[in-house]
């Protein structure tokens, strides 16, 4: 079924200035390139016209199979070709799309609409030289419409033609005026050429032309402090105090200069005027404060700073709902997560349907270990949003973190309900969960008949891929079949320990301790956690493998890392492999 076509897709750029109106494309339903007689003119009227009535009223199978019909009756016909082009480019149909307009170029070459909208493709599909050239000749033959110069330097940058296209600026410039966007462009551009002392006059010719504008010292100020030019930036900012010394933007500028001077005391101070001058409302102190924050993590010398600048704001606006989750943001940044939370309890309080709040909240509970904190906000979160499965998913690993194996399958089996069809991915893994809560419980057919359907709405969902060749090599059945999942896991995360591990301990199973030892070898190299498993792992192989007193070396090592229980002490006091029986 064809999507609703947007055919304003070629033309990517909006229209400026004098307005670069679209002409139409129905001025000739057919070309000249084809002479129909009476009957196939109106035959190809009827579908041609048939095609436009059916895209207007949405019904665009219909209307796609009309203009095609069009097109066999007249192969030339550029308001078809147009028509067409629209609805490739719609179906990701590239080629298809280019064909229909460089043919409607070629037989209708002076309409501008079909020239415009091939230019236009040929940019999005990165063929900025063809692009560049179309513009050109645009530009030459539609003097008049001096906005193409915009199109043509767009397309020259993205050519890596850097000076034609600041001469295509500078030809706007001479038609429209001096514009700041046009400015801050050919500010870009001089800079990529490294052409420091043009770059910095574009922006001092609009500071020139408008000598009581604030921003545009505010500007070079800002840019010159970005190249840590500190003298040329402190300059200007000078020049902006003298238009307007209370302005809340040079506040925040002169707040990042002494940033990058060193003189924080003074930084924070002058941020401290803005956010407490009355003359400024809550959205403006939050975009300074904003500001402010992008300059301290520019200068990477902390945000801690900021903190009391929130707190300050946050007593004079307590309500503010926006204010208290930027500043939760930035206190999770700084690894605060304790304040974080406390902000975001505040926010669940003030605005339950805030789905962020409780999302960040989540997070930072999932970090803290607290269980039954994680309880109590999906439980909560289940009423407030019925429809979000993630919510289940978080309930059901506090639930089989608490051993309530039971509980933990009920929330996956309430979250598959709601995973939309097209997340295919989710639903791999509550299926994974589930497979592995069975196992937990011994029940293994149903484990393995999960893990199967997680594979199946993911086959390369890893941690399904590895934790059943796992299991399967524990219960010593459908080894090649784990083998053949392990190697997958292997394939895509190469350097992963506990991947390594589980491939290592399928061959043990098999019985090929050689390879087993290669793989534990480079899974313990890419351990950095002491991991007492692998360790464990590593002594069994190498006594399978005729090592016995290294294999002790290796218990013994296990056993210090945290390894616990009956088996690994009598290895180590009998000396010798004991299968653990009851090993999950």
């Amino acid at each position: 079924m064809l999507k609703k076509i947007i055919y304003g897709l070629f033309c990517l750029l909006p229209f400026m200035g004098s307005g670069l109106s679209a002409e139409t494309t129905l001025t000739s339903a057919s070309s000249d390139g084809v002479i129909l007689d009476a009957a196939q003119q109106r035959k190809f009227d009827y579908f041609f016209y048939e095609g436009i009535n059916l895209k207007s009223a949405g019904k665009y199978d219909a209307a796609f199979e009309a203009f095609n019909h069009a097109l066999e009756i007249d192969s030339t016909a550029s308001s078809v070709l147009y028509e067409l082009s629209a609805f490739y480019a719609q179906l990701n149909q590239a080629d298809k799309t280019v064909d229909m307009l460089r043919r409607a170029v070629a037989n209708s070459p002076g309409n501008f609409t079909y020239r415009m909208a091939l230019a236009g493709i040929n940019r999005s599909l990165g063929m900025y030289t063809e692009a560049a050239e179309e513009y050109q000749r645009l530009v030459n033959e539609y003097p008049e419409k001096s906005e193409l110069n915009y199109y043509l330097a767009e397309a020259l940058t993205q050519q890596g033609e850097i000076g034609r296209a600041i001469e295509a600026f500078d030809a706007l410039e001479q038609s429209v005026g001096m514009n700041e966007a046009f400015s801050m462009q050919k500010f870009r551009l001089y800079s990529l050429l490294e052409e420091t002392g043009n770059a910095f006059q574009e922006i001092e010719k609009l500071a020139i032309k408008y000598p009581m504008e604030l921003r545009y010292p505010i500007i070079l100020g800002d840019l010159y402090l970005e190249k840590r030019d500190t003298v040329n930036a402190l300059a200007n900012y000078q020049r902006a105090y003298a238009i307007d010394p209370g302005n809340p933007y040079y506040i925040v500028s002169m707040a990042n200069y002494y940033e990058v001077v060193g003189d924080k005391e003074t930084a924070k101070q002058q941020i401290y005027s803005a956010l407490v001058n009355e003359k400024l409302d809550v959205k403006t102190k939050i975009n300074i404060l904003s500001r402010y924050i992008i300059g301290l993590q520019q200068t990477q010398k902390g945000t801690e700073s900021a903190n009391t600048l929130f707190q300050t704001l946050l007593e004079q606006h307590p309500e503010d709902i926006e204010l208290k989750q930027m500043y939760a943001s930035l206190l999770i940044a700084q690894g605060n997560n304790e304040e974080a939370r406390f902000q975001l309890q505040l926010i669940t309080e003030m605005e339950p349907e805030n789905v962020a709040a409780w999302q960040q909240m989540l997070n930072l509970v999932l970090r803290s270990e607290d269980v039954e904190e994680v309880i109590r906000i999906c439980r909560k979160c289940m009423e407030l949003f019925p429809d979000a499965p993630e919510f289940h998913f978080y309930l059901g690993i506090a639930y089989y973190q608490q051993k309530e194996y039971q509980k933990a399958l009920d929330a996956y089996q309430e979250g598959l309900d709601i995973i939309p069809a097209e997340n295919p991915m989710l639903k791999s893994d509550f299926y994974g969960q589930i497979g592995d809560i069975y196992y937990q419980i011994d029940q293994m057919d149903q484990a393995y008949q999960a893990y199967d359907e997680a594979l199946k709405h993911n086959d390369k969902n890893i941690v399904v891929l590895n934790n059943y060749s796992y299991f399967l090599a524990l219960d010593k059945k459908e080894l090649k079949k784990a083998e053949r999942m392990s190697a997958q896991c292997i394939k895509m995360e190469p350097d992963n320990p506990t991947y390594l591990d589980t491939y290592a301990w399928i061959f043990f199973v098999q019985g090929n301790y050689t390879l087993a030892k290669i793989y534990i070898e480079n899974a313990l190299e890419k351990d950095k956690t002491n991991n007492a498993e692998l360790v464990d792992h590593y002594g069994d192989i190498l006594y399978m493998s005729g090592e016995q007193e290294k294999a002790v070396e290796q218990w013994v090592k296990a056993k210090e890392f945290g390894k616990e229980g009956a088996v690994i002490d009598r290895k180590i006091a009998e000396k010798r492999y004991i299968e653990d029986e009851n090993a999950k």
